[in-house]
């Protein structure tokens, strides 16, 4: 009870423009991920209050001619049931989905880097991708049987997922502090979303471009 988040979150998409316009004119519309390599599992990525980093990112894909024209989406979003890796008490159960996931698959998979990443960060997070989504499915899974059996659910599925990421160079030589530290928050439920919208002010790496 305690764990549900009641505030609103900023948060900022990189996509491309297209992509940008139909979802402020259609804010029913929602754009679901389904790497395996994603960081925190399947849904709608964000970075939380972090306009320029979203910035950072829709323009690099443009650069690798993966997206047209760089651009940032705001949204409004209502974290609800979060899973929030920044609270103890949500990563230590990913290690029991860990163990059933390994039960399932013969081969597991691993987080691997990314061979243009010259600070090794594991960009490809497929082994935490999976574990996430083994918590996920069993979550539902859990959420069938109980209904079928009491008529009612005692425990809700994630609305949200949330973690802090220490990426790239380091700010300083001898720093901890990365210069591409940032909060990503993952929306599985659209509803979580309360509104599209577009920036007053553009990212500067954008505007640079």
């Amino acid at each position: 009870m305690y764990d549900n988040r009641h505030h609103l979150i900023l948060g900022f998409h990189g996509c491309d423009e297209e992509t940008c316009q139909r979802l402020v004119n259609d804010p029913r519309e929602f754009h679901f991920n389904k790497n395996s390599y994603d960081w925190l599992g399947n849904g709608m990525y964000f970075w939380e209050n972090n306009l320029e980093r979203a910035g950072q990112w829709a323009l690099e894909k443009q650069k690798q001619g993966k997206i047209r024209k760089a651009a940032v989406l705001g949204a409004l979003i209502h974290p609800g049931n979060c899973c929030d890796f920044l609270n103890s008490k949500y990563t230590e159960q990913l290690a029991a989905y860990y163990v059933n996931l390994s039960k399932r698959l013969d081969n597991m998979p691993h987080n691997e880097d990314v061979k243009s990443d010259p600070h090794k960060d594991k960009l490809l997070r497929k082994l935490d991708c999976a574990v996430i989504e083994q918590m996920h499915r069993e979550m539902s899974i859990e959420q069938e049987i109980e209904r079928r059996k009491y008529g009612f659910v005692t425990r809700d599925t994630y609305d949200t997922v949330r973690c802090a990421f220490l990426e790239g160079a380091p700010a300083f030589p001898g720093a901890a502090i990365k210069l591409k530290n940032h909060i990503q928050i993952c929306v599985r439920n659209p509803n979580s979303i309360l509104a599209f919208f577009r920036p007053r002010l553009k990212p500067s790496s954008i505007l640079a471009a």
